[in-house]
């Protein structure tokens, strides 16, 4: 299964573009068994926006169910609006919001009670040596390390400095990053790749490197260059069974 999820930040600046864009992508893709796509729409499209083929889920949330939380989107809201997914510890909330490891755990359980699969973001915020890389996300995911009984959760790789940016992460240091959590960290869900990716650059990631997928920013925006990158999966999905 190769997932394909598109996470739209803080865009479209209206609900007609967001249809414009969702309903494309709908229509495009014909559905798939071995490729699965999501988009992560903002919080007030999420009710507008359905398809049994593209599947949604949420940009954040908050960890109690309901309660005097003025401004926060419950898990049971997220539920109800049709969300499977639900990002959580983006690096933007992160570094710009100001989350911590303590909040960002909170999320992740949360997500976890109310049946919403997490898709738990990592990845340095600098190029760095590859130590420094490993001290910096065994920060970042040392609760995961404490607790083996987590399930249902998916990571996404985002080194921060790849990140609307255009400098895609080298191949080697994918995988480099891959293998420190499944051999020093020994941890073992699913890994998405997220980071200036488009459709010139996917490819070579999915041959190159052990990875079940893309978070995919900027270009999901752009419906031809979406598609693209899911024609690209689908190709390498059916590449894989022969």
């Amino acid at each position: 299964m190769v997932y394909i999820f598109g996470n739209w930040k803080c865009n479209p600046t209206n609900l007609k573009k967001a249809k414009e864009i969702f309903y494309t992508i709908e229509k495009n893709f014909k559905g798939n068994k071995k490729v699965h796509v999501a988009v992560f729409p903002p919080f007030v499209f999420l009710n507008s926006l359905n398809s049994e083929k593209v599947k949604k889920g949420a940009q954040d949330v908050f960890w109690e169910k309901q309660g005097a939380f003025t401004g926060e989107i419950s898990p049971l809201m997220l539920k109800d609006a049709g969300c499977k997914y639900c990002l959580v510890g983006h690096s933007e909330r992160r570094y710009i919001i100001g989350e911590n490891n303590e909040i960002i755990e909170k999320k992740l359980r949360s997500c976890l009670e109310n049946k919403i699969v997490p898709i738990l973001c990592f990845g340095e915020r600098e190029k760095v040596s590859f130590g420094k890389v490993k001290i910096e996300i065994k920060e970042q995911l040392k609760f995961l390390i404490n607790y083996k009984s987590f399930k249902n959760v998916i990571l996404a790789y985002e080194p921060v400095f790849s990140i609307g940016t255009g400098l895609v992460c080298d191949t080697s240091h994918i995988n480099d990053v891959l293998n420190f959590l499944k051999n020093e960290l020994n941890i073992k869900y699913k890994v998405l790749y997220g980071g200036s990716l488009n459709s010139k650059n996917c490819q070579e990631i999915l041959e190159k490197c052990d990875i079940n997928g893309f978070l995919v920013g900027g270009a999901s925006l752009k419906t031809r260059e979406f598609l693209k990158i899911i024609e690209i999966a689908e190709k390498y999905a059916k590449s894989k069974e022969k």
